[in-house]
């Protein structure tokens, strides 16, 4: 496969992935804020965060609490300067699916272009504004079509690998985010340790992630030690840190055609590292040695994974004389 059609089948599902996340982020957060009137600052606030956009946001929006939760999801949602808005993830990803039309479904590029003009519809901000429920479940189930129509009518060669490990990798690092964010900025006081305000942070953590129906039917109770070991170690369920690793792993060791427990380039050494870390990882040994540092080195290692990928796939090899 070309490195041009690689590069652009792995961003285009990154860009995906990336919109969708935002748009259960946002969708929660708002349902969020009913419960806790009293914290709509500080929930509106902590979203951006999680996106790691501030600098973005403040610049273009002041830092005033006045209409924070319009100028987010505006911000979040439709902000075309924002290169991590769903408008413009939207944008990237259809451009990306546009050059390479020949290598994807056509089922595919029109579901992606249907998500696209969905966004794009002038009157798609007004119906935010209406029912912004009905707005982002629409969208978020938009991009679960694009994913059962990917896997439903791409052959699944080197560049269904490439994007199923785009978007994994992608998911991982939203993921991380999240519980980051929650664990060190969401709780305000050392009181609200094991209150109804911190059960009601972690039930949200685990619906932005979809995870609450299936942590509930594993470990019952929310408890903060399970939800975060059930978020990063646990190996079934599709949004932990573990399962993204293996299965993006798996997609790079496809493309390869390298055995598994062995590397040929930097990306397969690296991702093979890091997963091999978090296969014998304990969640009380991650809470000992400080949560915080353990995501916030697992979001840099991802990023390394990310740029030696792009390194051996995609980057252009200098020319000899």
């Amino acid at each position: 496969m070309l490195s041009r059609v690689a590069d652009s089948i792995y961003w285009m599902s990154r860009y995906i992935e990336r919109a969708e996340n935002t748009a259960r982020f946002v969708d929660v957060v708002r349902h969020l804020v009913l419960d806790l009137p009293d914290q709509v600052s500080n929930q509106w606030e902590s979203l951006i965060m999680a996106t790691g956009d501030n600098e973005l946001f403040e610049e273009r929006y002041g830092d005033s609490n006045e209409a924070i939760e319009t100028n987010v999801i505006k911000f979040l949602t439709f902000d075309r300067e924002n290169p991590n808005s769903i408008f413009s993830c939207l944008w990237s990803a259809r451009e990306n699916a546009r050059s390479v039309r020949e290598a994807i479904s056509s089922e595919m590029w029109e579901q992606i272009n249907r998500s696209y003009l969905m966004v794009k519809d002038p009157q798609a901000k007004d119906r935010v504004d209406n029912d912004p429920a009905a707005f982002f479940s629409h969208f978020k189930k938009a991009c679960h079509l694009f994913l059962g129509v990917t896997d439903a009518t791409m052959t699944h060669g080197e560049g269904w690998h490439f994007g199923r490990m785009g978007r994994l990798l992608e998911r991982a690092d939203k993921t991380s985010r999240l519980i980051d964010v929650k664990y060190f900025v969401l709780l305000p006081r050392i009181d609200y340790v094991g209150s109804p305000y911190d059960s009601l942070q972690w039930t949200a953590l685990l619906k932005s992630l979809s995870a609450f129906e299936m942590y509930r039917k594993k470990h019952h109770d929310i408890v903060p030690k399970r939800v975060a070991e059930f978020l990063i170690l646990d190996r079934q369920f599709p949004r932990s840190l573990h399962y993204c690793l293996i299965k993006a792993e798996e997609s790079l060791h496809a493309i390869t055609g390298s055995p598994a427990g062995t590397f040929s380039n930097l990306a397969e050494q690296h991702i093979g590292r890091l997963g091999a870390e978090i296969d014998y990882a304990e969640i009380q040994e991650i809470l000992d040695s400080g949560l915080h540092e353990y995501l916030d080195a697992f979001q840099l290692r991802l990023n390394n994974i990310g740029d030696a990928i792009v390194d051996s796939f995609f980057a252009a090899l200098p020319t000899t004389s």
